[in-house]
Order: structure tokens, then sequence, then C-alpha cells
């Protein structure tokens, strides 16, 4: 099946702990309105697609039923175990949820992410069943990324996971990648509060 014909199923991932920021960063505010968490469903709404949010803390997913009132189209958020999987695990179950899909993955504390890095990643992915991820020009970054839901795909992760594998990079090791490079500066993680100083 042509990777084109696959329909766009944008994901938010929200699940971590944000122990090194001292507090949920999800619920941080955030200069163009609202919460991270807000900010980055807006975000990923702005392509067109339902959104899926996933996570295993309440307050997001009673944040998303809010949106989704203000016309934010937020699917039936998928609520993570309370004990934290990893990303791994979580993007299996995005996979599993939504099997020959297109699964934009993206994480909640990118929060400098522009509309314009999402469609050329969108772009670079389009004729490929190959996972495109964001590169930085030094390194992968694979919490954003494009990952075409095939039925072999699936069968890999299934079997990887299976055996114990929890590493998303070891995973991906595994798997035909294709890099996408963009702006360096859109893609900061913001783990500890220095790191997102020039947001306040």
């Amino acid at each position: 099946m042509p990777t084109l014909s696959r329909p766009l199923k944008p994901c938010l991932l929200s699940g971590g702990n944000s122990r090194r920021m001292g507090q949920d960063k999800a619920l941080l505010p955030h200069p163009e309105g609202g919460s991270w968490l807000e900010r980055q469903l807006r975000l990923l709404a702005s392509l067109g697609e339902p959104v899926t949010l996933l996570t295993r803390h309440s307050c997001h997913l009673a944040l998303a039923d809010r949106l989704a009132e203000q016309g934010i189209r937020v699917l039936q958020p998928i609520r993570e175990p309370q004990q934290q999987r990893g990303p791994l695990l979580a993007l299996q179950s995005l996979l599993d949820c939504y099997p020959d899909a297109r699964i934009l993955l993206c994480p909640v504390d990118m929060p400098w992410l522009q509309p314009a890095a999402l469609a050329h990643l969108l772009e670079a992915g389009s004729q490929s069943e190959a996972i495109a991820l964001a590169h930085d020009g030094e390194r992968t970054q694979p919490l954003l990324g494009l990952y075409p839901a095939t039925a072999e795909r699936r069968r890999r992760l299934g079997r990887f996971t299976q055996a114990g594998g929890l590493g998303l990079q070891r995973w991906l090791a595994q798997e035909t990648l294709q890099l996408v490079p963009l702006p360096a500066d859109q893609l900061r993680n913001c783990n500890h509060p220095e790191d997102c100083r020039d947001l306040c």
C-alpha cells in the first residue's frame, strides 16, 4: 500500500514525569497563550486532522476535553498505564491503535516547533514506507517522526518488545530510516528550567 494512501494520525506524547523540570512540563505557560500541552495540540490540529493525545495524567485528559469544546478536534485520548513504560511502548500502542496509518509522533516538550517544520517532515516522508525522523544537524530526534504503521513493521516491533526490548533507539536501528533535516532551534527539548528561559 503506498504511503500516500495511508491516513495521517497526528499523535502527541505527554506522559512523562518531568522530574528534571521539577513540575509538569505540559502545564507550563507558553508565550503563544495557554500551556505547552494546549499549544502542541493546536499545532498538530493545524494539520487538519484530529489529534490523539497519549498520556497517563488525568489533568491532561481534562484539558484535552476542554479544547475539544473549543473546536480543537482531539480524538478519544489514550490513557497510558500509571506506571510509565517509555516511548517505545507508547509508540507501539499507537501503531496498534491505528494500523496502516501514518503516525505523526510529536512530544509535548518541543515548544519551539513550528508548522512549517511539521509540513516539511510530512512532505519528506510522504513517498516512502521508511520512518522519517527529524534531525537537528547533529543527532536524530526520534520523538518527532512519521511512522508508517505497516503490518510488517508492527510485527517486527511486537517481536522486539515481546523479547524484552524497550529501547526506542535499539529498535530503530533495525528499521529503514529517512533522516529529515529541520531547524535545530525548533527541535530543542526542555528538560530543565534553564532550558526554556527564552520562553518566559
